[in-house]
């Protein structure tokens, strides 16, 4: 059973995983390797200098999996909260995952938050309808499953999302941790 599954490994998930993992919580990520950052030319992300979204998803995921996470491609159907203290996250192939909590960074796709009956509200952004309702720090209408980047309602800019991502990890670092999580390296 992981402490953590991260739903999608676009820069918002990624980066959850990246600060999950380097925190020392087993961190298992699955994904449907349908980002709609696979087909972006990336410009204007602080520290890349031109870059493609298939180069910037695969730096995402070394980074995550130098830490210690597992990324595994499947398509997430389905989300048991089971009442108790653990989810149950089902795959289109049979599969399922445990783990005593979610971050759900599915983009722009909503319909897995739909089906576990967590709060929507309209989107904000240009072609975006619907998002998933969430507190300041990503937490959802579901105890235990949190929302990131696009689909928690930012910006659909990799840089946006991906800080997305971190600051809703932070938050749940420092509540599993039950004390205020810092991640902060010095050069040597």
């Amino acid at each position: 059973m992981a402490e953590v599954i991260v739903i999608g490994a676009g820069p918002a998930g990624a980066s959850a995983a990246l600060f999950l993992a380097k925190a020392g919580k087993e961190t298992l990520v699955l994904d449907s390797n349908t980002s709609m950052t696979k087909r972006a030319w990336i410009d204007n992300h602080y520290g890349a200098a031109g870059l493609s979204g298939p180069d910037l998803l695969q730096i995402g995921r070394e980074q995550a999996e130098k830490f210690g996470a597992k990324f595994i491609e499947e398509k997430v159907m389905a989300i048991d909260t089971n009442g108790g203290s653990k989810l149950t996250v089902k795959t289109e192939s049979g599969r399922s995952f445990e783990a005593s909590h979610i971050i759900l960074a599915t983009g722009v796709l909503t319909e897995l938050a739909s089906s576990i009956g967590l709060e929507l509200k309209d989107g904000t952004e240009p072609r975006i309808k619907t998002v998933i309702q969430t507190d300041g720090a990503g937490r959802t209408s579901k105890p235990r499953i949190w929302a990131a980047g696009t689909v928690a309602g930012v910006s659909v800019h990799t840089i946006i999302t991906a800080g997305d991502g971190a600051k809703v990890a932070i938050e749940l670092i420092s509540e599993m941790n039950g004390e205020r999580y810092v991640d902060h390296d010095i050069l040597k």
